[in-house]
């Protein structure tokens, strides 16, 4: 399995494809763009076609893979180095013993890709050739050859401009080369990571023309962007746009702390006024759920809290009947709300959020006689938006109420505060859980009645209310009792999964699960006694631990699958059934050091034991990232999502705050 590449533009659009060159999935794109961001994504171009031509003959750069598997051109076999740092960069080497190295990037804020191709040796004479492939779809979807396809190419200058189909942006290109307008069709390009996963696996794509570049003149330029805008940069000609925006982008990123950091801002998207989380790349766009986790630390463990603050009032004005959206759907249609946690994960993170904003706001007065200005940039950050807006503070606040009354009062899919002081949930053919899996009328993982990570979750949000003395005090304290009692399993030693199963009182699922972990970390507080937390502690770390992160299942219990791979329905049912989630690693390591009393030493040991080899995982598929999934079984495959928002998120937070002691924390 290749490694694989990811740019993107802040706007929900992205560019991203192998180590090796070749697509391998239907999102391996080099144009993605937004039409309404940041949904409404759709592949304008989607690779390249690159040669050179010299005295020697033609060598071929660029690779593809055909139906039913022939890889032709094969310039793979060329690539000397890769780099995704700053950006991807590649130096192929030549017959000759020359080198030529192509890079690219995108800038932020603009649904645009920079490409540059560099030869060492500029006294050959050589012309490099490139063919943009198209196509125009969704980028859920496949393309096939059509009469409707338009090849006509608008050339003006140093520009050329192609709108394949009218109701879609226009694909508009400005180069150092020579354009030659020369339509062809590439049949049956073949996805074969698309094939592995059961799915359509061929494509056509449309190409208009060539442009050539005489690499003798200097370095080959080429800025293919979206829409019918300016592309941006300054200057007029090609090299003068490129080296500003390589200078603007260059300078952004080298102001991140570290390259995890940079993985990080790659998940935060403009939606509307405010910003949103795109949970994964390629395929996820941003998901209730997801977003809420892992603003925790993207955005706060960061010290970004500008940004927390506009993630958090962009969803705080769609709660609906004390619940927020689990997702917006790429077709704009209704939001979908079948989730139990997603709007309780809101109260956790604005929680959270206020408080910091408080202790900063509280930082910022108690130095104001010492200094004037910050000591960093980092710190700007934060102490201006601790200046909270009384209004966004009100609205932030009301939604934690209004989530924490649609609870207690009851809303929709049964969800609902029952006398024992738990929250019940579900309804037959629901999946509410993180655990969601569901085709057709299918739910893998139901878990209706009272989940225990549920329970951890509510009992947390209670805390965080802006009232909860005067208001939630006492429901606090009666699901706090009730919980030990309900879901300790004193034959296993270990928490049940869900008790009430079903909504049938007295019954509990005894499945091994790490949706226990969240009663002792990965949230604020723990709400297990310390002894029984020991037990939790340790059995997962016996039955659920990988370098990866925690298993779904115990490799004991029967319905344990150890690798996630096959046709959909195959994945579907190995995806919480042994699979291994990197970003449940959160909370198993910040468990794992509350026992041990957080000191200094437990959380050194927990760095080198667990967080060390987790974040070794960011060079195995998402080169800089963490993936979605991995397998249960050795040698633990990742796979699944290669770029995972909470996954980098939780990555983040464990290094920042969990694991960091007094003298190493940063804002």
């Amino acid at each position: 399995m290749p490694r694989e590449w990811l740019e993107t533009d802040g706007l929900g659009g992205f560019a991203t494809g192998t180590e090796p060159g070749c697509r391998t999935r239907r999102y391996h794109a080099l144009l993605c763009t937004p039409l309404r961001p940041p949904l409404g994504r759709t592949v304008l171009v989607n690779g390249l076609e690159v040669w050179l031509e010299g005295p020697g003959g033609v060598e071929l750069l660029s690779t593809q893979i055909y139906d039913p598997g022939v890889v032709n051109p094969d310039g793979y076999r060329r690539v000397e180095s890769f780099t995704s740092e700053p950006w991807p960069r590649w130096t192929y080497r030549l017959c000759d013993g020359s080198a030529v190295a192509h890079d690219l990037f995108m800038p932020r804020g603009r649904s645009l890709i920079a490409l540059r191709w560099s030869s060492d040796d500029t006294a050959k004479k050589r012309t490099l050739c490139v063919r943009p492939l198209l196509s125009g779809r969704d980028y859920h979807h496949l393309h096939a050859q059509n009469e409707f396809f338009r090849f006509d190419a608008e050339v003006s200058g140093n520009s050329v401009r192609w709108r394949p189909y009218p109701e879609l942006p226009s694909i508009r290109a400005i180069s150092t080369g020579r354009y030659t307008h020369a339509p062809q069709w590439y049949y049956k390009f073949l996805y074969v990571e698309e094939r592995r996963r059961g799915l359509d696996s061929v494509e056509d794509l449309g190409s208009p023309g060539v442009f050539r570049f005489d690499l003798t003149e200097g370095d080959a330029i080429l800025l293919l962007s979206a829409g019918d805008g300016e592309q941006g940069g300054g200057g007029t000609s090609a090299v003068e746009r490129f080296d500003a925006l390589e200078d603007a982008e260059r300078r952004r990123r080298s102001a991140f702390p570290s390259p995890l950091h940079r993985a990080a801002d790659a998940y935060l998207v403009k939606r509307g006024r405010g910003l949103s989380v795109v949970a994964g790349y390629p395929w996820f766009s941003d998901w209730g759920r997801d977003a809420f986790v892992a603003v925790r630390g993207l955005c706060l463990a960061t010290g970004r809290l500008a940004e927390a603050r506009d993630i958090l009032l962009a969803w705080s004005g769609v709660v609906s009947q004390g619940m927020l959206p689990n997702r917006f759907t790429d077709s704009g249609d209704a939001p979908e709300f079948n989730s139990v946690d997603a709007s309780l994960w809101y109260v956790i993170a604005a929680g959270e959020f206020l408080k910091r904003c408080e202790s900063t706001s509280s930082r910022g007065r108690e130095s104001s006689g010492r200094r004037k200005t910050p000591s960093s940039d980092s710190e700007a950050r934060a102490l201006g938006s601790s200046m909270l807006d009384p209004k966004d503070r009100e609205a932030i606040e009301a939604a934690i109420e209004a989530i924490l009354d649609g609870y207690a009062g009851g809303t929709r899919y049964g969800i609902r505060l029952e006398h024992d002081g738990l929250i019940a949930a579900g309804e037959p053919g629901s999946q509410l859980t993180w655990m969601d899996v569901k085709i057709d009328e299918w739910v893998a993982t139901p878990r209706v009645g009272k989940p225990v990570e549920v329970q951890a979750l509510w009992l947390n949000a209670l805390r965080m209310s802006p009232r909860f003395e005067e208001k939630w005090a006492t429901a606090f304290r009666r699901g706090l009792a009730a919980f030990s009692t309900r879901f300790w399993n004193p034959h296993g030693g270990y928490l049940y999964d869900v008790v009430d199963v079903d909504h049938q009182e007295g019954t509990a699922s005894a499945d091994f699960r790490p949706n226990q972990l969240f009663a002792v970390g990965g949230l604020p507080e723990s709400v297990l006694p310390l002894p029984l937390a020991e037990k939790v502690i340790a059995a997962a770390e016996e039955r659920l631990w990988t370098p990866f992160g925690p298993r779904t299942l115990s490799p004991n219990h029967p319905d344990y699958r150890g690798r996630c791979i096959g046709g959909v329905w195959e994945r579907d049912a190995a995806y919480h059934q042994g699979t291994i989630w990197p970003w449940l690693a959160g909370a198993f390591i910040e468990g794992w050091v509350r026992v041990r009393g957080g000191s200094a030493e437990s959380k050194r040991e927990a760095r080198t034991r667990f967080l060390e080899p987790l974040l070794a995982q960011t060079e195995t598929l998402g080169v800089g990232h963490l993936p979605e999934l991995a397998d249960g079984d050795p040698p633990h495959l990742p796979r699944g999502c290669p770029f995972q928002a909470w996954s980098v998120s939780e990555a983040l937070r464990l290094s920042l705050e969990v694991l960091a002691v007094d003298d190493e924390k940063r804002s």
